[in-house]
């Protein structure tokens, strides 16, 4: 996602610094685009104005932003973007150990990687209007639209409750497509029916590939991340008092999965998973 999302910005005439924790990455890249490299995420702070960062989960958010050579330490960038999926918490855990002056703006993305190549993600900014005018450039760069949710920590909250839709449509499709294959109805036929119903989701038509045959191609989204979604969701429900029986139903799933070895496959594995299919 990140490296599609810098190639789009660079081809938008942006002066474009990366820096990957596995540094071979970040080369390839910027043979690719003629991008920058930095050394160290301090030194990316450094060399630019607007840092954007596109990362796993809190925790790794929470290293490259606060180790020693980490983005806060660098001086020079005034904006940080933080674009993955994060819990609100650890929003608010950046905004307030950033350097005197920054800002922290969560924008996570709708879209997988061929919308993050395509730069038709849908970008979910916890910001007004205003703070997000002087970043339009880059957002419309890597996205078809910008939704601003007016505060810090919205976007979080707003791509978890997204996510967590986009979880339980995964769930249910597996147990659509199993009971259709049961009955002895072609798996393509079934899938053609479901692509053209009013159950239809934008990413059903994009993953069909990884539904039918999920094992010839390659890992966009994985278990072990849609299960690190749901949890960081559940947390966030039991915070506010909110009941989420279908996403509690998603996450056992989800954790039986990983349990059973499908952590590392595309989440589209939990249509085999479901047919009982061994890992």
């Amino acid at each position: 996602m990140g490296a599609h999302m810098a190639a789009n910005l660079v081809a938008a005439g942006h002066d474009v610094t990366v820096w990957n924790r596995t540094p071979d990455k970040a080369r390839a890249l910027a043979d690719r685009t003629g991008c920058s490299v930095a050394d160290s995420p301090a030194a990316m702070t450094e060399a630019v104005e607007v840092v954007v960062t596109m990362l796993a989960d809190d925790s790794s958010s929470e290293a490259v932003h606060l180790d020693a050579d980490g983005l806060f330490a660098g001086r020079g960038a005034r904006v940080f973007l933080e674009m993955g999926t994060m819990s609100p918490d650890h929003i608010a855990m950046l905004a307030s150990n950033a350097p005197e002056g920054c800002q922290v703006i969560d924008a996570p993305v709708s879209g997988a990687t061929q919308a993050a190549e395509q730069a038709q993600l849908l970008i979910m900014a916890g910001c007004t209007e205003d703070e997000a005018a002087p970043l339009r450039l880059l957002f419309d760069a890597m996205g078809r639209a910008t939704i601003c949710l007016g505060a810090t920590g919205a976007g979080a909250v707003m791509k978890l409750a997204v996510n967590s839709l986009i979880h339980g449509i995964n769930q249910t499709l597996a147990e659509a497509m199993t009971l259709a294959e049961a009955a002895g109805i072609a798996r393509d036929a079934a899938f053609d029916v479901i692509e053209k119903s009013a159950a239809a989701a934008p990413m059903l038509k994009y993953r069909r590939p990884l539904y039918l045959d999920e094992a010839a191609h390659d890992v966009t989204f994985t278990v072990a991340l849609a299960r690190k979604d749901m949890e960081v969701t559940a947390a966030l429900a039991d915070r506010l008092g909110i009941a989420m029986p279908q996403g509690r139903v998603t996450l056992d799933r989800l954790l039986r999965a990983e349990a059973e070895g499908y952590g590392a496959r595309d989440m589209a594995a939990i249509l085999p998973f479901t047919r009982g299919d061994k890992a």
